[in-house]
């Protein structure tokens, strides 16, 4: 019986195991809902409002939901078989009672507004995180005040951040919906006080406040001194006071008005602010918010030395310091302190790898790049991220090998030390930091050179490594970024193609999710958040090395052309978002 199969004699006289664990709980579910359905052992009827009846059981529904788990364990409900749910909706309570039994829930326009107070009441908090990341999607101009009171009175906090953020960056489209004439007097002066108020003009805080006022005339004309106390006259021009704020009915029977008025002609008088006290009047807004997008090297037909710098405000790239190592590319850019940007490793134009550092301070007076102490491992193709002030070098690759070693930069002591090394070599690789977190993104190795799918996190306080969930698609030479709690996987190669897709990432939810593809295919591309928004810099498209700019909302989940390019086509430059120093050339 030559192709018998050959059972091994066991080689141990103990008693054996073999242990089997059950992979998935589904079908179990599946028949805990079968049996829901047909109302079989079902110990509990949950009666709504309307007298709609929900069978379920009351170990399943005290599994999953705390509120239920305190109803049936501590109060006098463990002893009912029907409790009468007063403050939940039926739709809501048979949609949160369907995804306990299913894992699966769909949010709509039409039921998210029921759905999260209930969700929240339940303590259902995977639904809750849901609901909230369904109206981000939603905020618009017409919305986003809705939104935030809805977040505000549920305790959502990333919704309350970010719609509060929306709100601020939008000003101008806000203040004309009708939802901005509803604010309460109290809103009104938090919001048009706020130095991150993003407006092309104070006319348009002016004009809001005057809209507002004479919507309720009679109940705001009383509290209009208040409000113009925190409108920054000064800083409109000198024509508009006097041809509108003067001639404004509101501003002729205002006594007080009339001192904002001068004030504001004296500060255009004197044409100095140094002569005049500094107040919230004259202080231009979103003074610390006064963000630039800083970018380094690059290459296109030959090795770029040049830095630029983008001011979003302006709409216009200026050109930057010159880099010490001209001959570096590759390089990756990180920024340490608030105000110091290093170059870290890269290639020179021999194709030798490096391991020199150089650093730049913003603050100093006159800024320019400096060499610092060079890491330990010469590498290229590698990936940077900052924690806590920590500068980590992610894999690359140098003489024909690829890394998987991590090392760290201690700014306090100026030493770099190695610490645990990833899974997996990777080379091309993204690094984004999120929660604290270190993640490596994709890339490729000796065995995997059209590219990897796989990602890894990095957690400083064990010192470990471990694996998350794999992209849709493989990607090398895949830029990385970090925007609102999101990582977000951009371009890169497949192979040989150069892609123009995107995926991102929620640590909460855990999986990855595709999103709008950019208009572009791009590689070795620069990405950076800045301003609620993720701009993607430059990189190739498959052929040739790229100038053009395009920023990524995820409010609406689409992409914009910037209109203006990079005054060079940059690929593989460092990009960065820094505080915008005070000595930059701006000719």
């Amino acid at each position: 019986m030559e192709n018998a199969t050959l059972i091994p004699e066991s080689r141990r006289c103990e008693p054996a195991k073999y242990e089997y664990k059950k992979t998935s709980y589904s079908e179990l579910f599946e028949v805990l809902q079968s049996l829901r359905k047909c109302e079989i052992f079902c110990d509990i009827k949950l009666e709504t409002e309307d007298k709609k009846i929900i069978f379920a059981h009351k170990v399943v529904l005290a599994s999953a939901s705390p509120f239920f788990h305190a109803m049936f364990t501590n109060f006098a409900e463990k002893n009912h078989d029907l409790v009468v749910m007063r403050e939940i909706d039926s739709t809501a309570l048979q949609l949160l009672v369907n995804f306990i039994y299913s894992g699966a829930i769909v949010v709509t326009e039409e039921n998210v507004q029921v759905l999260l107070p209930a969700a929240n009441l339940l303590q259902l908090q995977e639904v809750k995180d849901a609901c909230c990341d369904f109206l981000e999607t939603q905020l618009c101009s017409t919305n986003c005040i809705g939104i935030k009171e809805i977040a505000d009175l549920h305790s959502c906090t990333k919704l309350l951040t970010n719609s509060e953020l929306y709100i601020q960056q939008h000003f101008s489209e806000v203040a004309d919906s009708e939802e901005f004439l509803s604010l309460s007097y109290e809103q009104v002066v938090k919001l048009i006080s706020s130095d991150e108020l993003i407006v092309p003009s104070e006319k348009k805080v002016y004009e809001s406040v005057i809209r507002w006022v004479k919507h309720e005339l009679g109940l705001r004309k009383t509290i209009f001194p208040q409000l113009m106390e925190q409108i920054r006259l000064p800083l409109i021009s000198k024509h508009y006071i006097l041809k509108k704020v003067v001639e404004e009915p509101l501003i002729k029977n205002c006594f007080k008005c009339k001192d904002y008025i001068i004030e504001a002609l004296h500060f255009h008088i004197l044409n100095s602010e140094e002569l005049i006290p500094q107040n919230i009047r004259n202080r231009p807004r979103n003074i610390h918010g006064d963000k630039v997008i800083f970018v380094v090297g690059g290459c296109e037909n030959e090795l770029i030395g040049s830095t630029e710098w983008y001011d979003p405000k302006m709409d216009r790239w200026h050109y930057g310091p010159e880099v010490i190592t001209s001959r570096r590319i590759r390089a990756c850019l990180a920024t340490v302190k608030n105000n110091l940007v290093f170059a870290v490793g890269g290639t020179l134009d021999d194709c030798s790898s490096l391991q020199s550092v150089d650093v730049i301070d913003l603050s100093s007076e006159s800024p320019c790049w400096k060499p610092t102490y060079e890491m330990i491992q010469e590498r290229e193709y590698f990936g940077v991220g900052v924690i806590n002030d920590y500068l980590y070098a992610v894999g690359g690759y140098s003489d024909n090998y690829y890394f998987n070693s991590t090392e760290v930069f201690d700014y306090n002591i100026q030493e770099w030390r190695m610490v645990s090394s990833m899974a997996t070599r990777r080379s091309g690789l993204g690094v984004g930091v999120l929660n604290n977190l270190l993640y490596a993104v994709g890339g490729y190795n000796r065995s995997s050179r059209q590219g990897l799918n796989t990602v890894e996190c990095y957690d400083p306080s064990f010192d470990t490594w471990k694996w998350v969930a794999e992209m849709f698609v493989r990607r090398k030479y895949v830029g990385v970024g970090v925007l609102d709690g999101v990582l977000y996987a951009v371009g890169g190669q497949d192979g040989s193609k150069t892609l123009r897709s995107v995926e991102s990432y929620r640590p909460s939810v855990g999986v990855w999710t595709s999103i709008a593809d950019m208009h572009l295919p791009r590689r070795d591309a620069g990405v950076v958040a800045l301003n609620g928004l993720l701009y993607v810099v430059g990189g190739k498209n498959g052929t040739s090395s790229l100038s053009s700019v395009e920023c990524y909302s995820p409010y609406t989940n689409t992409w914009t052309m910037m209109k203006v390019p990079m005054n060079v086509a940059r690929a593989s430059a460092g990009v960065v978002a820094i505080n915008k120093p005070r000595l930059f050339n701006t000719c």
